[in-house]
């Protein structure tokens, strides 16, 4: 059994199977709560890029369809921004010829289904700024509700 599928197993099954794991839930929870705070109360700032952001995302792990629901998105509008794969420098714009071990797989899945504009980074403010600078105009995060630091104009959990 892959780790993904052992992880699955225990978020999706008896709840006493995660039971030695809430300890550390409670305090990603906190930790996020402070996070959120601190963007509320203006000790963080949300960047704006200069472009209508749409964040698509999900509420639990895996297999929502939350891949697919952007990539519809992103073929309605003509643009994408992606993250993932083992890429840490700069933001770089993803072809449908890379390496997805270096892009990840939801990027590519993107640029192979001929959007636009498919960009990978970790900071994702730098990104959204240079799908825009390639000429989005519009960005479509696939899986950001968490980055909050990047502004949205529209979040659709899956």
């Amino acid at each position: 059994m892959s780790l993904d599928a052992r992880l699955q197993s225990v978020w999706y099954g008896p709840a006493w199977r995660s039971l030695p794991l809430w300890p550390l839930a409670l305090l990603y929870r906190m930790i996020l709560a402070l996070r959120a705070l601190a963007y509320r109360i203006g000790l963080l700032r949300v960047e704006h890029v200069g472009v209508p952001v749409i964040v698509v995302g999900n509420l639990t792990v895996g297999g929502t369809g939350k891949t697919p629901v952007a990539a519809w998105l992103a073929r309605q509008l003509e643009v994408l921004r992606g993250y993932g794969g083992s890429h840490h420098g700069a933001p770089r714009v993803v072809t449908a010829a890379d390496d997805p071990r270096v892009t990840g797989d939801e990027a590519l899945v993107h640029a192979r289904r001929g959007v636009h504009t498919v960009v990978i980074g970790a900071d994702r403010v730098a990104a959204a700024r240079l799908a825009a600078e390639q000429g989005a105009e519009v960005v479509v995060c696939d899986d950001g509700l968490q980055h909050v630091r990047l502004a949205r104009d529209f979040e659709i959990a899956v």
